[in-house]
Formats: C-alpha cells, structure tokens, sequence
C-alpha cells in the first residue's frame, strides 16, 4: 500500500505537461511501460514511500549506475523550458472538447515525419504511413508456413510473402479449360470487344502514323458523364452514342460475371427496381459502355464519399471480365495444341503476352486493395454453395485489414477525410493475384500473377532506379489493362513514383522468363504492347500533372475518352465568413517561369503591404512544398517574425506554432497544403490570408476562409484575403470561382475584388 500510495504522490508532484512527457519518453523507451517507468522513479526516490521493502533498497544498491543514467534521461524530459510551458499553454487553447488522448490520436495518422527534423531535409515527403497490429498478430499465427516477417516499409525494402505451394495448380501451360464451365469457345465470337481489340494486327505505317501524327478530337454530350472529348490517331474518333438500356448478355461478360454482377452491384441499385431493370446505375453504365470499348478513359470527377465504390465496383467488372478471358482462351488453346495433328501450324495460338501479368492496378492505400479483393470474390463466387478457394486468405486479411480499436476517438473531421482514409492506409505495398476458373490466389509471385494491385511507392521500391543491383520491372512488360484509381491522393505522396512507374511500362524485359514464344502475340515480339494497352485514370480533379500523364504516356491505338466538364459555381460559394477576395494576377512567359515570377510578385507587390504590425495573423497557403522551403529560407533572411507548420513539423513544433500565431507572437503562418491534407486542424486565430498559390482541392478554400469564423472577437476583426494567380491556373481557378467568372479573370489584367457574404 505505502508503495502505490508513493506512486500516486509522485504523479501528484508533476505537472500536466511534465505527465505528458513522460507518456511520450514512455512511449519510445525501451521500459515504454508507464508502470514500469513509475517504479524505476520509485526505486531511484526510496524516501518517497514509508514503507519501501528492504529487497527493492538493496536491487537500487546492485543497479545503481545503470538507474542514474535513466534517471537523468528522465529528469531531463521533466525540466520546465519556455517550449513545455509554450507547449501547456497550446492544450488550453485548442478547441471544445479536444483533449490531450485527441491530440495524442492526431499525431498517429501524421505521415512519415523526417527524423532529423524538419530543417534536415527538404525534399519531398514520400507518402502517408500505417501499420496495424492485426496484420503483425497474423503474421506471426502464419510463421509455421514458412513466411518470413515482412519489414518495416519505413525502411524501404519489404520481405515479401510469395506463394510458391500454389504454383502447378495455377500455371496456364499446364492447365486445361474444364469441359463443364462450358467457357470453351466464350471468346469465339467475332462481336467479343476483347477478341476484337487484341486480335487486330497493326501496321508499321499505323504505328509510324501514331507516333508523329497529332491526335483528331470530336466532342460528345452525354446523359450523365457530360462533357466527352474523343480523339485518336488512325482515324477520325468515332462518338459512342450512350446506351439507355444495357442487357448484360450484350456485354459479352464471361461466366459467372452475367449472373454474380447483379448481385455484387445491388447495394447501389435503387430499391425500387425491378429485377428485369439495368444492374447498371447510370454512372456505371456509361463508363463501362467506355472501357468495354477498350479505350483509354480519364474520369476527373471521382468523390470517395458519392461514386468512388461505384466506379471501384465498375472497373473491377471490367479487369476480372478481361482476365477470365485472357486465361480462358490460353487454357482452351492448350487443349487445342494437346490435341492437334504433327505438323499443323502454330501460330493460330498466339495468345499470351511476354509475361503473365495483364492488368495493374495503382491505389493508394492498402484499405483500396482490400476492397478490390473482396469485390473479386464476391464476382466469382456464383452462390454460397460454390465458394472459390482463395489462397492466403487469412494473411491478406491481417496484412490489409484494420483494427477498428485503433481509430482514435473523439476526432471531428470532414466526411471526405473520413471517407479517403478509412481503414488500413498504409502506403507501402504490392500483392499479385492468379486467377484460374475457380480459385484465386493471393501473394502470387509477379511472373505467375494476372492482376498486380500495388501502391505508387510500392512499385517504385520494385522498380528501382538506374544503377542498383536490385531491381525488376520485366513483370510490366505485357500489362494490357492499367488502372490509376484516385490519382489526386498521389499529388499529395510523390507524383514522380506515378511517373517513373509509366516510363517502365510495356518496356521489352531483359530476360525471357520461361515464356513459349511460340504462344507470345505479334505485338509483344514487335515491342508494340504499349498501343495496345488500356489506361483507365480516375481523379477528383483536373490537374495539368494528372492531363499530362493521359496525353504523353497513353498511346492506345482505339482511342481515348476525356470527361471534360466545367464547374459552373466554385468553392468560393461555399465560404460562411463575410470576407474580401482580392484576386492579383501575375504574368509569366512561360509556365516554367511561372515559379520564379510569382515568388518575385509576392516578395516585391504583396509582403510589404503586411510587414506592418496592424496586419499580423497572416497566414501564408503554400501548396507546394517546394515553393514552402523558398519562402521559410527567405523569412529567415530577412528576419521576419514568422513561425512555419509543414508535413514534416513534429506535433510539439505544430503546438507551439499554433500557440505563437494565436496570441499574435508571430505575425505570419507559413502553412502548406499536404499537412491540411494530411491533418486537418482547425487553425485559430486567421485574420489576414494569403493564398500563394489556388489549392489543388478547390473546396480547401472554402475550409481554410471558413476557419476564420473560429477567431475569436471575430466580430470586431478586419479580415482580408488574398489569392496570387497566372493565366496558366484557369483549371484551379475555374474551380474555385466558376468558368464564367474565370473567362473574365483571364481576359482581364486588372486585380479582381470578390466579396462574398455566405450566400454568392
């Protein structure tokens, strides 16, 4: 009892934010225990408990220098400095019912923070992070299959689970197609768009033609997609006309496709349909009217929180339909070449690619993989009594999956937030998936896969790059369908892993693999499999980094489909503060100039108006984090009294900028846009902001002028805003103000004032 009692008077002594350091050295210490902890200052302390046991005096004898040592490391965590109590002061100012368990719980979800701090390094963060107990609880239950632990993906380099047990059982030269699937002779039909895509043999005069030709464009309005822009090379692009009625047996989907997709796609159906009614909804129609035509599709207006599940649910439709396929008519062909007469020729079965895998499939997060997963299972189990044996379910499971315990409570954030990272959103991964009839296996080694479901950073740790000893992208070499799933999340990670994946694509490999080339296709053995691959690109936005991608690195020869629809009203519409736009135009040469001209504007025209005391609380929005380096070492330059919040700032620095910005201690904010991303904190204090640059999310305006109403005596404040664009944000600007607001902004040189009460 003495013993506890000490215990409870030493935890009396330290203060709140003493208590809080102790949690956090608790938490990276070897004795991370608080128990554990709280003993070791009982033993070091034995006048603090009356009765304090002789044997537990005599251990502090034995281990006395190896306690000072911990001793002092603790004791210096709990000294007072002007930072803890800075620190103190912030936990009073957050926000109603934020309490330190919240705070604490923000820090779990913070992206992979430099260790050296922020001043180290000023390159760009990889990406977003997470690890779950359920997967390392799993892989240890999977240790007797002769599995090693995967690393930490923090370091770079995965031990990768590969399924080998599984390998003869799922190889398409030594399987046959079973005669009671009655898929035998699925992709005879000449009507077959899969049939009628790869089969078509192209020309070294069509290829010459798309190589130097620019491409022809035709536009299309539809019921639901809007705005279509078509183009292609070889000839004039022809306009789909959108189906208003869809039968599935029109589809030409393989089986069991025709029978499981009603079932599968139910949930998003209305429930007043009836059972002789599209299973399409009407966005699902259209875009798989698209992609059944095997063109590239770039679908801008992707919402995780509206249609992101119908436009996942859609294209893994379409991917699982275009492997059945693939596989169905190589294991036929198998049968064939079994069967045929000596001497016969050979090259009626060319129907494989140089290597296995035919579709990959880029997310961001491991939570993305697991649906696509679940959603392939659901595709082929026709009912419950015909369940498909998948292989290594239960690690993928534990790998992929989320303990819903591990979300932190009481965190208020917006639903689009929630809706993006929900579940597992670990950053680091790649799993191949075989497909054979009946049975699916997961962790199949790549050269065995059909489908590969990676993330950006997982397949640039594959990749490579130029030099290293390690690395292998011969696995992309035969890719026919690649699907780019919520491709503004990669903005917000590494855009180059996205384009370094491109560059490595349908690229001839170095080395043979085992592959019959008497089965391989013209195109592959002519290096032209890139004509002939599908790019599906879906986006909550337009962005000229995402355009570029579908216009340089797509190069199928049946063309391409854009939605291209303009935003009537912006983002501005949804500000509740009444608050003055000024929009200020900068004019560059070129786009590439347009870096240096507006950080010379905004050194030269727009920082000497708020160098002045009266106009302090002005945070600065820098998208780029690049352009945040420029601007933080030229503050310092100058010393400005300015505090900064990046991606990289540690939870205690956020706390004591936060802190120094609203008590008016430093007058400006550098504020980039990947740690509201990111975070989402609500920033008190804002009366002047300045936006360096329009935000890649259009509605993080609105959210950011919006956390102006939580300043307190708002009332009584002056606010401004200020927003610094070029002719070449039209696609940004456009969405924050409109395209009827933007064609004026454009034609116009003059500086644009907006004011906007709650209810433009």
């Amino acid at each position: 009892m003495g013993k506890r009692r000490g215990e409870r008077e030493l935890l009396r002594t330290l203060s709140k934010k003493q208590k809080k350091h102790l949690r956090e050295f608790g938490e990276e210490h070897p004795f991370y225990d608080k128990l554990l902890l709280l003993l070791l200052l009982h033993s070091c302390f034995p006048f603090q408990s009356e009765n304090s046991d002789k044997s537990s005096a005599e251990s502090d004898s034995e281990t006395e220098v190896e306690q000072v040592s911990v001793y002092h490391k603790l004791l210096a965590t709990l000294k007072t400095s002007p930072e803890s109590e800075s620190e103190e002061d912030e936990s009073e100012t957050e926000e109603s019912g934020q309490s330190e368990a919240e705070m604490d719980s923000e820090g779990s979800q913070e992206m992979g923070e430099a260790e050296g701090g922020e001043e180290d390094k000023n390159d760009v963060p990889e990406e977003e992070e997470g690890t779950t107990d359920t997967a390392e609880q799993t892989l240890g239950q999977e240790q007797d299959d002769g599995a090693d632990t995967p690393c930490d993906p923090r370091h770079g380099v995965i031990e990768e689970f590969t399924d080998v047990k599984h390998e003869s059982e799922f190889s398409l030269e030594t399987n046959f197609m079973e005669e009671e699937s009655g898929d035998c002779n699925a992709d005879t039909r000449d009507s077959n768009p899969f049939k009628q895509h790869m089969d078509k043999e192209l020309e070294e005069k069509e290829i010459e033609k798309m190589s130097t030709l620019p491409k022809t464009s035709s536009q299309s309005q539809w019921p639901r997609l809007g705005q279509l822009t078509f183009s292609s090379t070889l000839e004039k692009p022809k306009t789909l006309k959108a189906d208003k009625e869809v039968d599935v047996k029109q589809l030409y989907l393989h089986k069991p496709l025709e029978s499981t997709w009603p079932k599968v796609n139910k949930q998003f159906l209305s429930s007043v349909n009836k059972p002789s009614d599209s299973p399409f909804t009407p966005l699902q129609r259209e875009l798989f009217c698209i992609m059944n035509t095997y063109r590239d599709l770039f679908y801008p207006e992707r919402n995780a929180l509206t249609n992101g599940e119908e436009i996942r649910h859609a294209y893994c439709l379409h991917a699982l339909n275009h492997v059945l396929k693939a596989n169905a008519q190589v294991l036929s062909n198998n049968a064939k070449r079994r069967d045929r007469k000596p001497g016969s020729d050979t090259d009626d079965y060319r129907d494989q690619g140089l290597t296995r895998p035919k579709v990959l499939m880029i997310v961001p997060f491991r939570e993305c993989a697991l649906r696509i997963v679940h959603i392939f299972i659901n595709l082929l189990e026709v009912n419950d009594k015909k369940k498909i044996d998948v292989s290594n379910k239960k690690r993928f499971k534990g790998e992929f999956g989320s303990d819903p315990e591990e979300k932190p409570p009481n965190l208020k954030r917006p639903e689009d937030y929630e809706a993006v990272f929900a579940g597992n959103i670990d950053d680091h991964f790649r799993i191949g998936v075989a497909i054979l009839q009946k049975s699916m296996r997961l962790y199949a080694p790549f050269y065995s896969s059909d489908i590969i479901i990676a993330s950006p950073l997982g397949m640039r740790t594959v990749i490579g790059a130029e030099g290293e000893k390690k690395r292998d992208f011969d696995f992309l070499s035969s890719v026919e369908i690649l699907i780019i799933d919520q491709a503004d999340i990669y903005l917000m990670q590494n855009w180059e892993h996205v384009l370094h994946l491109v560059k490595h694509i349908n690229l001839l490999p170095l080395d043979s693999h085992g592959v019959d080339f008497s089965r391989v296709r013209m195109q592959n053995l002519n290096n032209w499999s890139k004509y002939y691959r599908q790019t599906l690109l879906f986006s909550a936005l337009q962005d000229p980094q995402i355009n570029s991608v579908f216009n340089k690195h797509c190069f199928n020869y049946v063309g391409q489909v854009a939605v291209r629809n303009v935003p009537l009203t912006g983002s501005i519409s949804h500000v509740v503060v009444q608050l003055p736009h000024v929009f200020r135009r900068l004019e560059a040469e070129s786009i590439t100039s347009v870096i240096d001209a507006r950080f010379q504007f905004f050194i030269d025209k727009v920082l000497p108006e708020y160098r002045d005391a009266i106009m302090s609380h002005t945070l600065i929005y820098v998208p780029s984090y690049f352009d945040f380096v420029r601007l933080r070492n030229y503050f310092k330059k100058e010393d400005l009294n300015f505090t900064h919040i990046c991606e990289y700032t540690k939870k205690a620095a956020v706390c004591r900028a936060r802190r120094f910005f609203l008590k008016g201690e430093k007058q400006f904010l550098l504020f980039t846009e990947r740690f509201h991303f990111y975070k989402r904190y609500t920033i008190k204090g804002i009366r002047n902001l300045i936006f360096y640059e329009l935000p890649t999310y259009s509605h993080f305006y609105s959210e950011i002028c919006n956390m102006m109403k939580a300043t307190d005596n708002g009332v009584d404040a002056t606010w401004t805003c200020t927003v610094l664009y070029s002719k070449y944000d039209a696609q940004k600007l456009a969405a924050v103000v409109g395209i009827d607001r933007t064609a004026q902004m454009l034609q116009s040189k003059k500086n644009v004032h907006l004011f906007v009460t709650g209810e433009n």
